[in-house]
C-alpha cells in the first residue's frame, strides 16, 4: 500500500465519517476526523493533510468558513463532500478554493480515484 500522506475527514454524520476513513486509508492515506467545523480547522492548520474532505453542513459552522480557514494556510487538495446538489453551492465551492465537489451519496470507488 502507497503511503500518500494524511488526509482529513471533516463529516459530521458518524457513518458517512467512518466510511469515508475507510476508503481513504484504504487508498493510502493516514487519516484524521474531525465532526465539527472548528476542530477541522484546527487540524487542517496543525497537521497540514494533503486532502481534506469536507461536508458543508457542519453543526458549528459551515463547511464554506472552514473552507477559508483551512485555505489560510494551506494548498491541501479539498473535496467538498456534501448532499447540497444546487449548482449555486457547487459555484461558490469551486471559486472560494475547493478543488472538488462530490455530491452524497456518492460512490466510494469515485471518491477514492
Amino acid at each position: 500500500m502507497d503511503d500518500l500522506g494524511l488526509a482529513l475527514v471533516v463529516e459530521d454524520d458518524d457513518d458517512v465519517r467512518h466510511l469515508v476513513e475507510d476508503v481513504l486509508r484504504q487508498a493510502g492515506f493516514e487519516v484524521l476526523s474531525a465532526a465539527t467545523g472548528r476542530e477541522g480547522a484546527e487540524i487542517a492548520r496543525r497537521e497540514d493533510p494533503a486532502v481534506v474532505t469536507l461536508d458543508l453542513g457542519l453543526p458549528d459552522i459551515d463547511g464554506f468558513e472552514v473552507l477559508r480557514r483551512i485555505r489560510t494556510s494551506s494548498d491541501a487538495y479539498v473535496v467538498m463532500l456534501t448532499a447540497r446538489d444546487e449548482e449555486p453551492d457547487t459555484i461558490l465551492a469551486l471559486q472560494s478554493g475547493a478543488d472538488d465537489y462530490l455530491i452524497k451519496p456518492f460512490r466510494p470507488r469515485e471518491l477514492r480515484a
